[in-house]
This record gives structure tokens, C-alpha cells and sequence, in this order.
């Protein structure tokens, strides 16, 4: 039986058919793998989906998954789109919606991209698992990590807010402060992998955390009736999230199950950390590393993601832009987006209220435009025990 999925370079097109075991970046040139599915599902296959479960793992042929194999899974996806009619209100908009990715088992949407990685590389032999984090990355991989019976390491920078830090221990991972940023727990990472053998899922350094991201935007085009909405507002950190929907929103249109034009994707950063934002505004195909980075935003304090290239490319092909808030803008979105809408937004979440603002402001943003802001994790984790 011919395999369901390779591996494609994103940089230098290089295939690996069947994929490599336990994947990680291109040996040509050291850019990032993306899967490439041996065939897009057919439009018929969405009557199948009328008898499966909200969970992520009902687009199984969207996924690289085999047909019988069994998912790493704690009933994640399946998340709410939520009409926001009083934030539409303020900003004069008439279908606004929240994608509120706080209802994950883990309490964001990296617990998407920890099924999909942890699923593969279980089948794929994996032993040990380490990532650095940002937060709720870590809490995610611990969480899988033990569903599978995967021992964990986790690297994350001191000063990471204590519920988070205890949300990891509590999973039972091994879990190391590290003085600086996310790229500092990236190195020790890497050498812990060297070391100890154990398998780097760090963002975009294997090619499956953003197949479970890629179900954020099937589901957004099946909750709106198999229709793309006019915008979606996104706060980026490493990037998957936003790279995964970019594919995912041009696969549907290839594959005939939604009609018209995807989405134009905005990045959200903060002042404090905005190299995708800064390379976007100055015309660059790559971003460069931030210095100093500092934002109350944990999951956007990534100052050189692996993904630049591919988050300035999904901007830029679908016609949106970015959007770099101060600080006090941030935990002003939190409390609008909490007390207008009841939802239970991080500071992630209310970087992307901050932004829309500035979108309406600037003309980007129309009263018709169906608008799609996300909240990718929940409020509670920041908040001091």
C-alpha cells in the first residue's frame, strides 16, 4: 500500500516518501518539513463527518494518520465559535466570532499540535520527548506525554507564570527553569536530545505539531457552514497556528469543499516582541531575532521563530497584514473580551481584541466582514495561585 502522506521541504522541496521516522528538519538545507497528503479528500467525505465526535481526529483523512491506528488523545479540538455581538458592538462590527481554543483539555490549542506530534512519534518509536517552552506548549506535551506512557523533559524560562509551571509538574514531566527566553530553552533542548536521546518536538523542528493546528481552520469553514469568514485575527508566537490554517484554508479551496476566497490572516505580536511584524512591515521574506524580548504575553515572547518564512509567506499570499499592541492594550483585550463575552481570555486573547482595534481604526476591518478573533488559551493559567 503507497503511503498517505510525505514530507515536502518548505525551503528546497525536497520529498521524503515514505516519511522519515522520527522527522526532524531537512538534511539539504535545515528548513521545515510540511506534510503533503497523497490525495486531498473528497467533498463527499463531509457526510462522513456528520457521525463522528468534535474532536479534531474526526478529519482523519485531512490528518497523517493510518486508518486504524489509534490517536494520543484527550478529546481535543472541537472548540466553539463563538458570536461576540457586544465586542461587535463597540467596534461596529455585525459577525464577529471568538475561536475559543481555552476549551482544549489542556486549556489551549497547543494541546492540538501535542496529539498530532505525540501520536506520530509514538508509532514512529519515540522513547523520551523535550521541548522548550513558552508555557502552554510544555503543559500540553506533558499531558500527552503521559497518555502515551512517553517520559517528558521540559525546558521553560524562569519568571514562566506558576500555574503553568505547575501544571507541567503536575503531569509529571521533568521540568528545568532556564535563565533568558524560549531560544535559550530551545539550546538545552537540542542538547538534552543529543545527550539522552530523547525526540525534540519543538515548534516546526518536527512536522506533525502543525497538523493538529491545520484542524483549527477545518473547523472554522465547517462551523461557518463550509464557508471562509473575511478575516481571521491571530496572535503568533512560533507561528504554527496561523502557518496550519494558511494551509489548511487553500487546501479546502483545491479540494472543492468551500468556494471563494480564504481568509486574509492578520499576525498579532506584541510591541515588546514583534519580529514577524517588523519583518512584514519592511518588506523582508525572513525575520531576524528580536532583542530583549519582553511581553506579559508568554506565548508571544518568541523572539526568532523557526516559522518567519512561512508566516510572512501566509500573510502576504492571502492579503492580510500585522499588528504589533502595546502592553497595556493587552490586558485591556483580556478584560473585554472576559467581561463582554465571558470568555476566559489569556493574554494572547486579548492581544488579538487590541489589534482589531486597530484594524477597524485603520479601514482594514469593514462593518460586513465576518471576523474570526481567536483566544488560544485560558486566563486562569496566568493568573498568580
Amino acid at each position: 500500500m503507497s503511503p498517505r502522506w510525505s514530507l515536502v521541504c518548505s525551503a528546497c522541496d525536497r520529498e521524503e516518501t515514505p516519511p522519515a521516522r522520527l522527522a526532524t528538519l531537512c538534511a539539504t538545507c535545515g528548513a521545515p518539513w510540511l506534510v503533503h497528503l497523497a490525495e486531498l479528500p473528497e467533498p463527499t467525505v463531509k457526510r462522513a463527518l456528520e457521525a463522528r465526535s468534535w474532536s479534531l481526529w474526526r478529519y482523519r483523512e485531512w490528518l497523517p494518520i493510518a486508518g486504524s491506528e489509534d490517536p494520543v488523545s484527550l478529546g481535543e479540538g472541537g472548540t466553539p465559535l463563538l458570536p461576540a455581538s457586544r465586542l461587535g458592538r463597540e467596534f461596529g462590527l455585525q459577525h464577529l466570532l471568538i475561536k475559543d481554543e481555552s476549551q482544549n483539555p489542556t486549556g489551549s490549542f497547543k494541546a492540538r499540535g501535542m496529539a498530532a506530534a505525540v501520536t506520530r512519534a509514538r508509532y514512529d518509536g519515540a522513547t523520551a520527548l523535550t521541548t522548550p517552552t513558552a508555557g502552554n506548549a510544555g503543559v500540553a506535551l506533558s499531558a500527552y506525554g503521559r497518555r502515551a506512557g512517553i517520559p517528558v523533559t521540559v525546558f521553560a524560562p524562569r519568571g514562566t507564570p506558576p500555574r503553568i509551571l505547575e501544571q507541567i509538574r503536575t503531569f509529571g514531566a521533568d521540568l528545568e527553569e532556564v535563565e533568558g527566553h524560549i531560544g535559550d530553552c530551545g539550546v538545552r533542548a537540542r542538547h538534552h536530545a543529543a545527550e539522552r536521546g530523547a525526540f525534540d518536538v519543538s515548534t516546526l523542528r518536527e512536522p506533525y505539531r502543525i497538523e493538529g493546528k491545520k484542524t483549527m481552520g477545518l473547523e472554522i469553514a465547517e462551523q461557518l457552514g463550509w464557508r471562509f469568514p473575511d478575516v481571521v485575527v491571530y496572535p503568533a508566537g512560533g507561528g504554527t497556528g496561523l502557518i496550519g490554517m494558511w494551509l489548511a484554508f487553500r487546501d479546502l479551496l483545491r479540494a472543492g469543499w468551500v468556494q471563494g476566497t480564504p481568509p486574509r490572516l492578520y499576525v498579532v505580536q506584541s510591541r515588546g516582541c514583534a519580529p514577524v511584524v517588523r519583518a512584514f512591515h519592511s518588506g523582508s521574506d525572513h525575520t531576524d531575532p528580536w532583542p530583549d524580548p519582553d511581553t506579559a504575553a508568554v506565548g508571544l515572547r518568541v523572539p526568532s521563530p523557526l516559522g518567519g518564512k512561512l508566516m510572512l509567506q501566509a500573510l502576504r499570499d492571502t492579503g492580510g497584514g500585522a499588528v504589533a499592541v502595546p502592553e497595556p492594550d493587552i490586558a485591556w483585550g483580556m478584560e473585554r473580551m472576559t467581561s463582554a463575552e465571558a470568555v476566559d481570555a489569556g493574554p494572547e486573547g486579548g492581544a488579538t481584541v487590541a489589534a482589531l482595534k486597530e484594524l477597524v481604526h485603520a479601514g482594514r476591518v469593514e462593518p460586513g466582514h465576518t471576523v474570526v478573533l481567536f483566544n488560544t488559551g485560558a486566563g486562569w493559567l496566568y493568573r498568580v495561585p
